[in-house]
């Protein structure tokens, strides 16, 4: 495959992406949605859809995992310049709420769960396996790093829940001073690995 076919290939599949998040902004239920109208926003065909996505689900499970993915990114290269992580550094939280504030929408469908059942749980895994793998606790604590991170994950999905659910009322700066005060009940201080 050439790099002008793969270059196609991303525009398509951009496209595709663009179309559907478009049509669900304006209030289309995805269940309503069929593939054509889709295909048609997108300027392409339903050949043309099927060569990418097997279906609407597996369109909007692939935004979610970019989104997810930059998530995830943008939350790593806040925390690892700071190289050592405190419970009480509102840094730390800071950059997920930043990022699902300029995400809102999309985020509201991935931490809501309505739209894809099963988001709220890739959402929550996303976090739990990065932490679990590049954060240790400073003390010996008895319990793992892994159910620490579960539990400050659910904790924080909830959270994210009443943020939504206010329309964002907050701004993400006032939303970390709230998480890490409520964080630095439970943890210590802990180390990038």
């Amino acid at each position: 495959m050439s790099s002008s076919q793969d270059r196609r290939i991303l525009r398509t599949q951009k496209k595709l992406k663009a179309a559907l998040i478009h049509l669900l902004k304006e209030g289309h239920d995805l269940r309503s949605l069929s593939v054509t109208e889709v295909a048609q926003q997108a300027t392409c065909n339903r050949v043309t859809f099927y060569s990418h996505y097997k279906d609407l689900d597996d369109l909007l499970c692939t935004i979610f995992d970019d989104y997810l993915t930059e998530l995830l990114t943008y939350f790593r290269e806040s925390y690892q310049a700071l190289g050592k992580i405190s419970s009480t550094d509102e840094r730390l939280h800071l950059a997920i709420f930043e990022y699902i504030y300029q995400n809102q929408f999309i985020f509201s469908l991935i931490i809501k769960g309505e739209m894809l059942p099963g988001s709220q749980n890739r959402f929550c895994d996303s976090l739990v396996q990065l932490t679990g793998k590049e954060i240790a606790l400073k003390d010996d604590l008895p319990i793992e790093v892994p159910a620490l991170s579960y539990y400050s994950t659910y904790a924080s999905l909830g959270f994210f829940i009443y943020w939504m659910n206010q329309d964002f009322k907050e701004k993400p700066e006032v939303m970390a001073k709230k998480l890490t005060y409520l964080q630095s009940k439970v943890f210590q201080e802990a180390e990038v690995l």
